[in-house]
């Protein structure tokens, strides 16, 4: 009896991941969702329709459109290739482009609230600065995956004897 488990279920792996099927679906639907969103906000019915939006969105516009189209070509890299440095790669990008939209973001401050007795500006900045911080923890993080991923290890930390 001295510390056999007799268990017949197999120790639960420390992280799934998924397979490269269900990866690339994930990606084609990425690529999918951001072509959406591009013509959403630029073809039809565009950013205009929402009434809390100024016209100082044309100042912020060029790097959403460069944050959707970025996405899209990560996206379609990694369904392409489904290399870990590529996608550790790509999300750097991506991240570095989105934390430079929201600081653009807060700097312009494309939005107008009506006087409704809560104060949405206050919470809209809240709402930004927390995604600023968040998205540049993500930075880091994103460095750090590449940094590992090009000096061999895998995500357990072990070295990597299989393919980047």
């Amino acid at each position: 009896m001295g510390g056999m488990s007799t268990d017949p279920r197999p120790a639960p792996s420390p992280r799934a991941q998924p397979g490269p099927v269900a990866r690339r679906f994930g990606y084609a639907v990425a690529i999918l969702v951001n072509i959406v969103m591009l013509l959403l906000v630029n073809v039809w019915p565009t950013w205009r329709v929402l009434p809390f939006l100024t016209e100082g969105m044309l100042d912020v516009l060029g790097l959403v459109n460069l944050g959707l189209i970025a996405g899209a070509v990560v996206n379609l890299l990694n369904l392409l290739f489904d290399r870990r440095w590529i996608r550790a790669a790509g999300d750097l990008i991506t991240s570095v482009i989105a934390v430079i939209t929201l600081v653009r973001f807060w700097d312009v401050f494309p939005f107008a609230f009506p006087d409704s007795g809560f104060d949405w500006a206050l919470l809209t900045r809240f709402v930004l600065g927390i995604a600023i911080v968040g998205t540049v923890i993500s930075v880091i993080v994103q460095v750090v995956i590449l940094i590992r991923i090009m000096l061999g290890f895998t995500a357990g930390g072990r070295p990597d004897p299989g393919r980047m």
